[in-house]
């Protein structure tokens, strides 16, 4: 049985393909499965290399591969056919257009459109609001199924994982994110907040969590520059010891660990300082309490979704119109995280707008100093997504059952 899937950025390689993967060979080890890394200003480059050290029965293809493949050309390894083309991040186009190449039933998971619904033989959905957003799209309900969110099952096995790391029990977890902007921008940001919390806090276990996507040399230039100067952050050092690594500032007096094993930490964590994104559904099913920033300083170096992304890049307005669109985003919102839309009120303490790192400090030393808050926010989170447990199971059940049939 031969399956190609389309993934894209860090949020969907980890939080979506990994557990997803995981479950298929666990239930059928023989199963062909390709997997494509489409284009996509999400996307860190490191996302086929991660895939490929968790899976090397995997074939992986990045995303100069895959537009050599979507084009016609020939690719060594590449198959002739499939049973199935599964979409399971990126642009929807992507997915068709292998389906084109490969032939095969087409499958998603989460999103759909109208375009795609008649061609659309198996849609996974989240939850029943997903589920309904694809019957209304076009999508037979015969042919959507209610999985899960997999991101649960991402976050329960990574904290899991033998290989686990922590802050220490009763720690702050800082989880900066790996995009480009994100590293050169928020690891300096949340280094200078962390600073603050480390001088009213001299004995609080600080942490930061970076991507298996993001490179070590990144994060050394990205703290050692400081970021734009919209950003108020403090400049610091990168020290490696042995195979260990830390945060240092200018003048020695403060370090924090760098982890790799962001679930593991957080499971220990009291408290996590982190941005929006897929990393919050994590949290949430760990009953990690956590602070949400989206900074809104330096507007235009933002990645948004569709052409929009590629504003700050024409001449002369570019980049006035780029912060206006972002800042517009942003405002449309009441909520930015996942787990405060699906709980329809705030469980995750967000913070929106132009922001300080002492203003983010001073939050976070709020929220941690709450013991009646961290207790309640971590039983509320927990519960929001415990019945997604499992979701990776069930949709490779579904998944194998129906490339049975197709083969």
């Amino acid at each position: 049985m031969r399956l190609v899937v389309t993934c894209n950025g860090p949020g969907e390689a980890a939080g979506w393909l990994r557990p997803l993967l995981r479950a298929l060979y666990d239930q059928s080890p023989d199963a062909d499965v390709h997997v494509f890394f489409v284009p996509d200003d999400y996307a860190t480059g490191e996302e086929p290399a991660f895939v490929r050290s968790l899976f090397p029965q995997a074939h992986v293809y990045d995303r100069k591969a895959y537009v050599r493949v979507a084009l016609g050309a020939r690719y060594d390894g590449v198959p002739s056919g499939t049973e199935a083309v599964l979409y399971l991040g990126g642009d929807l186009m992507h997915a068709a257009r292998l389906q084109r190449r490969f032939g095969g039933a087409t499958m998603t998971y989460k999103f759909s459109s109208r375009r795609y619904a008649r061609r659309t033989e198996r849609a996974f959905a989240v939850d029943e609001a997903n589920a309904e957003r694809f019957r209304n799209d076009g999508i037979p309900p015969d042919r959507v199924a209610v999985v899960g969110n997999l991101a649960v099952d991402g976050a329960v096995a990574e904290a899991e994982s033998a290989l686990g790391e922590s802050t220490g029990e009763g720690g702050l977890l800082i989880m900066p994110g790996s995009r480009r902007h994100e590293v050169e921008q928020l690891i300096p940001f949340f280094f200078t907040a962390a600073l603050w919390i480390k001088r009213e806090l001299p004995s609080m276990p600080i942490a930061f969590a970076i991507s298996p996507f993001t490179q070590l040399e990144a994060v050394r230039d990205a703290v050692e520059r400081g970021g734009d100067r919209r950003m108020f952050a403090q400049r610091g050092r990168m020290v490696r010891e042995g195979a260990d690594a830390y945060l240092v500032s200018s003048h020695g007096d403060a370090r924090f660990p760098i982890v790799r094993n962001a679930m593991a930490a957080a499971r220990r964590a009291k408290l996590a300082l982190t941005i929006p994104g897929t990393k919050t559904i994590e949290l949430a099913a760990l009953g990690t309490p956590a602070v949400a920033c989206t900074p809104l300083n330096a507007a235009e170096l933002i990645a948004v979704n569709g052409p929009l992304t590629y504003l700050d890049r024409l001449p002369f307005a570019g980049v006035a119109l780029k912060r206006s669109v972002a800042t517009a985003i942003s405002r449309r919102y009441r909520f930015h995280t996942q787990p405060n839309m699906d709980a329809g009120r705030e469980l995750i303490a967000e913070l929106h707008g132009t922001l300080t790192p002492g203003r983010v400090a001073r939050v976070v030393l709020e929220r941690l100093a709450d013991r009646e808050w961290l207790a309640e926010t971590s039983q509320m989170l927990a519960a929001l997504y415990a019945r997604h447990r499992g979701a990776a199971a069930r949709m490779a059940g579904d998944l194998l059952g129906a490339l049975r049939v197709y083969a």
